[in-house]
């Protein structure tokens, strides 16, 4: 087909969007009447589920499963996607007794889909159907049926899957949202399952993995000079000094905040000692606490540097909110 630049109608583009819009969140907002007890069954078989979710889909139902299958696996429930062409030819195999499969079409007529129905009744699998039609030959097969009707779909000639499959992937999401309820889980296990994200490394990356150790880490002890403390806190770049005893026990932290202030007092520093100008008893951290306890901690209090120990009180690590932001903590 060709087309024709000068013909083209910006606000019959802009009118079909709003349209499908309206179209699709009705095709939605409809499943509050379609979707009853069955969906509650659906759940607690998914929830009994000692194998795995197994999706399948053909064409563009194809795709929604790909997407609901790794939503269902982000979210605590084993799931995967199985091609049901590929079923016929090998990839059956991937289903195992005691899986709950789920099939998705919405006309509950597709070739591939009704040409493997049988071998997994063989197989002894649970079969949820999610389809438009309550007579297709999918839903006669399936134990429990889920309908994913829509009145209309949003293309004009009525003809490709819009509405239809916007509503196959909310229905996708439902499931997900209560299953993961009904397990109970939590931000932190999202975070296990998205290591790389913002939430995984907020809930996953402890101290003792941005924490400056050993040698990066500035010390001094409590009868140090001033110059030596100085030179220590711009040798290390932390901005702040650890005060220790003899046993390395964190007795004060030193800052760059602190040095502004006793200038501004005037107070003569040539002949002071390290424990006459520190911050005594520091807020610290536990060595094995999480990234995001060092946040809190210097939002909190409105400080820059944290100073790790162990259980001890013995000095192990620091770091800064320099340390975080490289970690993409904060």
């Amino acid at each position: 087909m060709s087309f024709d630049p000068a013909k083209f109608d910006a606000a019959q583009a802009l009118a079909l969007a709003h349209r499908t819009f309206d179209i699709e969140a009705a095709a939605v907002l409809g499943l509050k009447t379609r979707v009853g007890p069955e969906f509650a069954r659906a759940v607690e078989v998914m929830l009994a589920c000692r194998g795995r979710v197994v999706v399948m889909g053909m064409g563009k139902s194809g795709h929604i499963g790909r997407k609901i299958s790794a939503t269902l696996a982000s979210t605590g429930t084993p799931a995967m996607f199985v091609h049901p062409a590929e079923a016929s030819h090998g990839d059956l195999g991937m289903v195992a007794p005691g899986d709950v499969v789920l099939a998705i079409s919405y006309s509950g007529e597709v070739d591939e889909l009704a040409a493997i129905l049988p071998a997994l009744k063989r197989i002894g699998v649970t079969l949820l159907a999610m389809t438009g039609r309550s007579d297709s030959t999918l839903a006669q097969h399936a134990d429990i049926v889920l309908i994913s009707a829509v009145d209309l779909e949003a293309c004009p000639l009525n003809l490709a899957p819009t509405a239809s499959t916007t509503a196959q992937l909310a229905l996708g999401d439902a499931l997900a949202v209560a299953l993961l309820d009904a397990r109970g889980f939590r931000e932190e296990d999202f975070a296990r399952s998205h290591p790389g994200g913002a939430l995984g490394r907020k809930l996953l990356t402890h101290i003792d993995d941005v924490m400056r150790t050993g040698e990066a880490v500035p010390a001094v002890g409590l009868q140090a000079g001033f110059t030596e403390l100085m030179r220590e806190m711009s040798n290390k770049g932390l901005g702040a000094s650890a005060i220790v005893d003899d046993a390395r026990r964190v007795r004060g932290i030193f800052t760059d905040g602190d040095l502004r202030r006793l200038i501004e007092k005037g107070v003569d520093l040539r002949t002071s000692k390290a424990a006459d100008v520190m911050h005594p008893d520091p807020r610290t951290l536990r060595a094995g606490a999480l990234a995001v306890e060092a946040v809190a901690l210097m939002e909190q209090y409105r400080i820059t540097s944290v100073l790790v120990v162990d259980g001890a009180g013995v000095l192990c690590g620091a770091l800064n909110s320099n340390d975080l932001l490289r970690a993409k903590v904060i």
